[in-house]
This record gives C-alpha cells, structure tokens and sequence, in this order.
C-alpha cells in the first residue's frame, strides 16, 4: 500500500508541473509587465476599508489590517476588538482540500461540516460554526451579502431546512483571504449573523497572476479529483485594474455503503460523494474616475456544476421488465450560479467618505432523475420513462447598500468614528414543477417531482438601516456601539443593537467583551418548499410547507424570526515576541429556532400527504413519515475558542510556526415548542440533532516548517464525540417508531494531515501531501440501525468525513 502511494504521488506531481507549466504564460514575462497605479494595484487591497487604500505591508509584517466587524479603517486582527481569524489563500491550498468550505474545517476549530449525504443535499456546501446551523452564519463578498444557494437540505437531521450559501462557486484562484468573525453581529450586517460572518476577500491585483493544479484519490482508490485553477490582473489605464480568475474541478463517486442486507452485496453505492464537475469565472475590477474622490469597483463571478448522487439500490423485484437486474437512481443537479456587484465610493461628500454599491446575485438548480422508474406510471400504462425532470429552484437576491463614514476630533485620546447606512434588499423564491410522469401518483422513485400546486414565485422586500460609533475615551480603551432597524414585507420589523469594548492593559495583555442581539428571518425557502422522497423498501418520507393543508393538519403554523442575544468576553496575550494567545469564552442564547420538527407516520403522515394533493401509494404505510419546519425550541449555546501561535526564525534550522486552535461548544434546549395537541414539536431524535449534531470539542494542533527551498506542513485535528437517537430499521416492536430510538455515540476521532513542499525554482512550488494519513474514519453505526444494511456511517453527523484518507499533488506557479 505505502508503495502504491508513492508511486501515485510521483506520477501525480509529474503530471501537475507539466499541465502548470504548460497551460499559462512565461512567468519571467509577465512579471515584467507595466504595473498600474498605486491606488489599485495592492494585492489584496480588500484588507483595507472599503473607502480607501493603504501602502501595503512591509516585508515580514505579520499583522493584517481587516475590514470585518469593525468601521474604522486601520484596525488589525489581532487588535481586534471582536474575535476574528484571517485564513491566507496558502493556508486553504495546504489543507489539500479541493473546495473552499472544507478548507475552512480543516483550519478553524469552530467551523465544521457534515459528511456527504445523499439527495440534493450532496450537492450543497453548507458550513457550521459554533455548533450552530448553516443559515445562522452570513457570507459577505468583500464586505457585500452573497445570495443564498436554491437547494435547500430537505433531509431530516440537523441542517434540515438550510439554504446555505455555497461559497464553492466562488473560484479558488479568485480568493486572496478570509476573515471570519466569530461573535454575533445582525446589529453590524443585518440577518443571518447570529453565529458569526465569513468575510471572503477577493484579489485586486493589477499586474500579478497565478495557476495552480491539484490531483489525488482517497485510500479506497476510489473518488479521484483533479482541480486547476489561474488569475492574473490586468491594468485598465493608468489608474484602474481588472483581475480575472478561473476554476475547474472534477470528482469521482466514493461509495462506503457496507453490503446490501436484501442481496448479500455490495449492490447498495448510496453512501459516498457525489460525482462533480464545476467550473467557475471571476473578475475583480476597479478604476479611479477622480483621484481619491470618486472610484469604480465591482467583481462579479459566475459558476456551472453537474452533480450526480446514488440513490438507494432497487431490488430485480421493483420492475424486472425494465430492469431484470435491478437500478440504482441517479439524482442529477445541473445548477448555474452568478453574482454581480458594481459600485462607487469616494471621500469628501459632506465631510464624509462613501460608499454606494449594488449586487444581484442567482442561483439556479434543476434536479433530475435518471436510470430510474415510476412504478404506478407503468402499472396504469404499462410503460414508465426512465428519466425524469424533477423540479427547479431558483433563488434570486438583490442587494443595495449605501454606506457614510467620518471620523471626528472631539479631543478624546482618538477621534470618534461615526459610521451609518441603508439597504434595501429584494429577494425571490421561485419553484418549478417536474415533468408530469415526475409527480404522477407515487412520483418518479427516489425523489418525486413537484406538482404544480407547489410551483409558483415567491418574494419580499427588505428595508434597512444602521449606525455605529466607535469611542476611544482613553487609549487603552475601546468601545464600539451598533444599532440596527429592519423591516421585512412578510414577518415585519426588528431591532438589534450590540456593545463590545477592548481594554489594552499594555503591549502584551488586552481584554475584551460584547453583548448583542440578533434575528434570523425565515427563508423563503424554509417558508414555501415542500418535497416527497421514496426509499427502496416501500417507503416514503414528505417535508410539507407549513402554509400546505397538509402541513397543518399535522399542526404546522406561520414561521416566525428568530432571536437571539450573544454575550462573549475574552483575553488576547503577547507572553514573549512572536507568540499570540487569544481565548474568548461566549454564549448564544436563540428563541424560536427554526427547525425540523412535527414528525408523523403511518396513515396520519399519508393522510397529510395526500391532502397535498400527492396520491401515495406505498407497499409500506408505516414506513411513511412527513414533517415541516417549526419554531420548535429555544436553545442556549455556551463555548470557548483558544488559539494560540508562535513563530521561531532560526539561521541554521530555518522558519517554524506553531499554532494551536480549540473549540469547546454546549448546546442545550430551554424551551421546548408544542404541537397542536400539546406535545412537544420535537422527538428525541429531532431534539438530539439540536444538541449533539456537533463535536463538542475540536483541537488543531499544526506546525510549519520553512528551510531553503523546502517547506513541511503537520496538522493533527481530535474530532470530539457526538450523539445521534438511532431509528430501529430491524423488524421487531419498534420498527418506524418515531418515540422509541437506539442513542449512539460517536467516538472521537484524531486526524493527520502532511504536505511537503519545494521550491525548484522562485516562481515555482510542487508539494505531496495527504489528508487524514491514517486513514481513520467515523464510528460504524449498529447494524440493526443501518438501513438495509448499507449505511455504515452517519450521513447527519458534523465530526468528520467517511471518504477516509487521500493523497495529492499538486503544483503551484506565480507570474
């Protein structure tokens, strides 16, 4: 086995130079291109206020001047006055990862992801942070709110209801780094930041470029994936730039299912990665109109993936005319995604600089089946389609934004910064319905098509204001207050303000502290999606819209917003030169959570059902469930983020880096919703998903080593242990049972990852590396919980991936 690594890590790295070095310009030639003006030509100048820009850092400065949760324009990470993380785009290449999202869990303890599951939900890039759900963490876009993806996680389990945003259509090659502000921050950007921000940076070169290519398989020889990637900035006139990017990534399948109980083989491929194929564009742009006080920007990106996942093995049995050996369903997500922003900012306006700027972004998705049947379509016609239009979601975001800064001298020990804005924000849902064999009936197996009842648009408007000021009373200390109002067309108004202060005791020791409050809006998506999925043994599963008929006969009502108050303090240490510690302990207190909930089954969930409009025919009516999204609990989220890093620069031995990062989380239920008959709105299993879905610990302990032309990366992650309430699949009393459950643990897990890298030449790196070496995978579910058999691993669980190990090459090339 150690050999056949090798020699895949040596063929690999051989093909990844020569398809770099072929495949883009003459390094030495373009470097000696015209540079554009100093205005626009920073690399990176996104690190700095968006209304103006600064020298860029000298050589060997560490610190990082950042544009997330604050309004003042010289602030650095770590004077923060909130905790917040800045990732390097290095920093993301050297996880091995092929996509952004899983790059960010491999490096923040307090991000975290779950494995690939099967359905729409494989295709969909959605990120935890502290334990809480993807759509309680905002995207920004070099400070601007990026769209939300239209495939929303319909599958029961802990992201049930998430349309996150699926920063993975964003080129690799287009990012220069992220900043995530872990700390509550709706009074700041509005909805959605209740567990923190990702701020993703983009580059504005005007002369620089890049490429890169990556190739590898997992242990099992299995889901081999190859990306590549370049970027180069152009200068537009004198004094203006435009920076282009491009992406392409392609996986295989992996499949971990264990043998099919009905078979005896490994017939059933349902639980591994999706096959993928993306490619991605973007372009950055800027241009000085009149000096400092008047400047052009924008970016805009554009993406098109084609996604197939497995679906459950169907027996020879299901529909031997057509297929005597039995099929496997095949769900397809063809799916276009673009955002376009453009704006203008300037100084002097009133004494104030400015900033006005506009974004519309979509996502487009249509979700197919192919390689399948319907079952009652050919029992009425004694013929069925095999492929099948299933449905299509569109979600369409649009965003104005106007912003004001000024800084005051009112002769305290820093002037004050007064920060205020509007937004006005339109946002759209729309819902297509399937091909009529799609829905007809029972519906197409594996996942039935929309019925036309079910189609239609969607949409609202959102109107916004805020202010922010920042005081410094003496210069020890800092403090910042935010206050925001919303109004939204369908759930009405809200109010979020938040305080936060930093007190810098001296050089090496600083403490600091917020308290804020937050909202959720629900989505249109959570308000108005609805779906019936088939499983393989006679069953059905249906998540109704809580406005359907269905939905409320089951005792399903009007969603409402959540809210939430966070409460965080801290303490930043510099012991000695080079070395950084940071710890923040923090609390989330949310209300009405938006949940999965209101679970039935048996002829009470057919009946809801089919009140849809959906006439189900199933071989077994207690293995039938349905449910909606509710304001099912309130729950109370307590944690505490270390980091800790320390550089040591040596003549002999070269550069080392250590850093050590730790997330501890709780979360527990206070509140718990009821339903129409006076139960409560969550299971134990449902209520589990809220508790347990997440490690409750995550160490990353890393070191890298820098020697000449040599370069080593060593990562060791513990994954903590998780829960899951286990339904009973097995026959016996508690078959389908939806109040009797098996409760499995996870075991921790540890992980590590390698790279070596070298240097050949200046312009030139080829590393080898691998992640998870070890090839060290999550707990084996009991048997007797393992549907037919073949799910082996938790496909809800947040701790880690089942690919198991996976060894790369990859070549990186600056011009």
């Amino acid at each position: 086995m150690f050999v056949r690594r090798v020699n895949f890590l040596l063929v690999s790295t051989s093909l990844s130079v020569l398809w770099s070095a072929g495949a883009y310009a003459d390094p030495v030639k373009a470097t000696s291109k015209a540079r554009s003006s100093a205005l626009l030509q920073q690399p990176g100048a996104s690190r700095h206020s968006p209304f103006k820009v600064r020298k860029k850092r000298p050589a060997g400065d560490d610190e990082v001047v950042i544009v997330t949760g604050t309004r003042e324009s010289n602030r650095k990470a770590r004077n923060s006055i909130a905790p917040i993380d800045v990732i390097t785009a290095r920093q993301l290449q050297q996880t091995g990862e092929t996509d952004p999202s899983r790059a960010l869990t491999r490096v923040m303890p307090s991000i975290s992801m779950s494995s690939y599951g099967n359905d729409t939900s494989a295709f969909n890039s959605t990120i935890r942070m502290r334990g809480l759900n993807p759509n309680e963490v905002l995207i920004l876009v070099d400070g601007q709110r990026r769209h939300q993806t239209s495939l929303m996680s319909y599958d029961t389990g802990p992201e049930q209801g998430a349309t996150p945003t699926d920063i993975d259509t964003i080129p690799a090659s287009m990012i220069d780094h992220i900043e995530v502000l872990r700390d509550g921050a709706a009074a700041q950007y509005g909805s959605d930041a209740i567990a923190g921000v990702v701020n993703i940076i983009l580059k504005k070169d005007s002369h620089k470029g890049s490429a890169y290519s990556q190739i590898g398989q997992t242990e099992e020889g299995d889901g081999f994936a190859v990306t590549a990637g370049f970027d180069k900035g152009f200068s537009w006139g004198k004094d203006g730039f435009v920076h282009l990017s491009y992406d392409y990534k392609h996986q295989d399948h992996t499949v971990r299912s264990g043998p099919d109980n009905r078979t005896g083989q490994y017939d059933n491929k349902v639980l591994g990665q999706p096959e993928l194929t993306r490619h991605s564009f973007g372009t950055t742009f800027g241009k000085n109109i009149v000096d400092d006080r008047l400047v052009f920007f924008g970016n805009a990106t554009y993406a098109h993936k084609h996604g197939e996942s497995y679906q459950n093995y169907r027996l020879p049995t299901s529909l031997p005319a057509v297929y005597p050996n039995g099929y496997t369903p095949i769900q397809t997500d063809n799916e276009n995604d673009y955002s376009v922003t453009v704006g203008f900012k300037g100084t002097k306006l009133l004494g104030f600089d400015w900033k006005i700027s506009s974004t519309w972004g979509e996502d487009i998705a249509d979700i197919s089946n192919k390689d399948t049947a319907n079952l009652a379509y050919y029992a009425d016609y004694g013929t069925t389609p095999t492929n099948f239009d299933v449905a299509g979601y569109r979600s369409t975001q649009w965003t104005n934004n106007f912003d004001l800064r000024r800084s005051v001298d009112v002769g305290l020990a820093l002037p004050i910064v007064f920060a205020g804005g509007a937004e006005y924000r339109y946002e759209k849902y729309d819902i297509s319905a399937g091909s009529p064999a799609s829905y007809y009936k029972s519906g197409s197996q594996g996942l039935g098509g929309i019925i036309p009842a079910i189609a239609g648009g969607h949409s609202r408007d959102v109107t916004a204001g805020y202010i922010d000021v920042d005081i410094h009373p003496i210069k020890q200390l800092d403090i910042d207050l935010a206050g925001r109002t919303e109004h939204y067309t369908d759930v009405g108004d809200t109010q979020t303000g938040k305080i936060a202060a930093r007190y810098d005791l001296s050089r090496r020791i600083a403490f600091r502290a917020a308290i804020s409050s937050g909202f959720r809006a629900p989505t249109l998506a959570e308000e108005y999606f609805s779906n019936i999925v088939t499983d393989a043994t006679g069953g059905a599963s249906g998540l109704l819209a809580t406005g359907s008929t269905g939905a409320q006969l089951i005792g399903a009502s009007k969603l409402k917003p959540e809210r939430s108050t966070n409460a965080s303090g801290g303490i930043v240490l510099e012991p000695i030169d080079h070395w950084h510690i940071a710890a923040d302990v923090y609390q989330i207190n949310i209300r009405d959570r938006i949940v999965g909930g209101g679970r039935v089954n048996g002829e009470q969930a057919i009946e809801a059902i089919e009140a849809n409009g959906i006439p189900l025919q199933t071989a077994t009516p207690s293995d039938v469930t349905a449910n909606y999204l509710t304001n099912g609990a309130s729950t109370r989220t307590q944690g505490l983020d270390i980091t800790s890093d320390y550089t040591l620069r040596t003549q002999k031995y070269g550069t080392f880096q250590f850093n050590l990062a730790l997330n501890l989380n709780r979360t527990t239920i206070h509140h718990m919703a009821l339903n129409a008959s006076g139960g409560p709105q969550l299971n134990a299993q449902l209520a589990t998903y809220l508790t347990n879905a997440t490690p409750k610990s995550k160490i990353i302990l890393g070191m890298n080593w820098n020697f000449g032309k040599f370069d080593l990366m060593l990562r060791e992650t513990r994954f903590g242990s998780l829960a899951e309430n286990l339904t009973f699949y097995a026959a016996g009393p508690n078959q389908y049972s939806t109040s009797v459950f098996q409760h499995f643990i996870n075991a921790p897990r540890w992980n590590t990852d390698i790279e070596l890298g070298y240097k050949p030449f200046t312009y030139l790196r080829v590393a080898v590396g691998a992640r998870n070496v070890t090839n060290i995978k999550p707990s084996k579910l009991p048997a007797a919980n393992s549907y037919v058999g073949s799910y082996w691993y938790s496909i809800r669980n947040g701790q880690m991936g089942f690919n198991g190990g996976f060894y790369y090459a990859r070549a990186n090339l600056s011009f």
